[in-house]
Order: structure tokens, then C-alpha cells, then sequence
């Protein structure tokens, strides 16, 4: 068994007594003038046994997730139809561009306001238009219909998803995107 030993250190002023035994008040806000490096303690480190931050373990599931859907983009591939009707068609693609708009205006109300949420709306954002530009190509008939779609992905959905993943990376990195 590991015992977290504290070295021995003279008592601070911020000492108050409960129930016959001495806590420490450690202030909220750091003072107006930090104790010098030579008396601070040094960091405890981690145990055998200290839990683990469960983002890691998240990263690992999620890697996992997208490995598994490699066999399965091959099923796809070799099983699905090359052309199909779709019974809700007009409610895919309007719930799609509602999303877009959602997350635009989103996007647009957290930036003006410097909201740190930004970022992440803006990465929504900048994936829905570049799925939308995807599909529309990808769905578009030969001629007039495909000719749209990609005027439509070059013009407006690409740029404006490029747009979004700088306001996301810049927000990110702390700044106001």
C-alpha cells in the first residue's frame, strides 16, 4: 500500500481549528504575492493506482469505433444498390440545410457575444456544409443538376465550411475566431 507522505512544514497563517484538529484555508484566488518557487511543495506524483483521466480511454473507444467501420464501408460498397428511391427525400435534405442554418446562427450569436462555445458550433458548422456539398455532387443528376451542385459546393458550402473550421481552430487555441 502506498502512503501519500507530506514533508513537514511549519504551519501557515490560513490554519483554522475544527473539532480539535488543524485544515489549512486555501484560498480561492491566487494571493497578491506568490510564495517564492524554492518554498513550494513539489508536485505529489501519481500512484499505481490513481484513476485515470477517462478522456484517454474515450479516445481509445472512439479509434476503435472507426476502425470496426472499415469491413464495414467494404459491405457497403459491394452490397448497395447503384441507384435507389428515397420515400423522404425532401424531409432529408430540409432537415439537413435546417441543421446548417442552425448551426451557422449559432455559430454567429456565440462569436458576436466571444462565447468560447463558438469554436465547437463552428466545427459543426464547417462538417454539415461539407457533408452537404458531398451529397449534393454525389446525388446530382448529369447535366443542369450536377452542374448546380458543384457551383453550389465551390461557391458557397466549401468556402463557408473553410470559414467555420478557422473560427473553430481559432477558438480553440483561446483566441475569438
Amino acid at each position: 500500500m502506498n502512503v501519500l507522505r507530506l514533508p513537514a512544514r511549519a504551519p501557515s497563517p490560513n490554519v483554522a481549528t475544527h473539532r480539535g484538529g488543524a485544515a489549512e484555508v486555501i484560498p480561492l484566488h491566487a494571493p497578491e504575492h506568490p510564495a517564492p518557487a524554492s518554498s513550494r511543495m513539489p508536485p505529489v506524483p501519481l500512484g499505481p493506482h490513481t484513476p485515470r483521466p477517462r478522456p484517454r480511454l474515450l479516445g481509445y473507444v472512439l479509434a476503435a469505433c472507426g476502425v470496426a467501420l472499415l469491413p464495414w464501408l467494404f459491405v457497403l460498397a459491394t452490397s448497395l444498390p447503384a441507384e435507389t428511391t428515397a420515400a423522404k427525400w425532401s424531409a432529408a435534405w430540409v432537415g439537413l440545410d435546417a441543421l446548417e442554418a442552425l448551426a451557422l446562427i449559432t455559430t454567429g450569436v456565440l462569436a458576436v457575444r466571444r462565447h468560447a462555445l463558438h469554436a465547437l458550433t463552428a466545427a459543426v458548422a464547417a462538417t454539415l456544409l461539407i457533408a452537404d456539398a458531398w451529397f449534393d455532387v454525389m446525388t446530382a443528376a448529369p447535366g443542369a443538376d450536377l452542374a448546380s451542385a458543384l457551383v453550389m459546393a465551390a461557391a458557397a458550402e466549401l468556402p463557408l465550411a473553410a470559414v467555420c473550421a478557422v473560427a473553430a481552430s481559432r477558438g480553440h487555441r483561446g483566441g475569438t475566431g
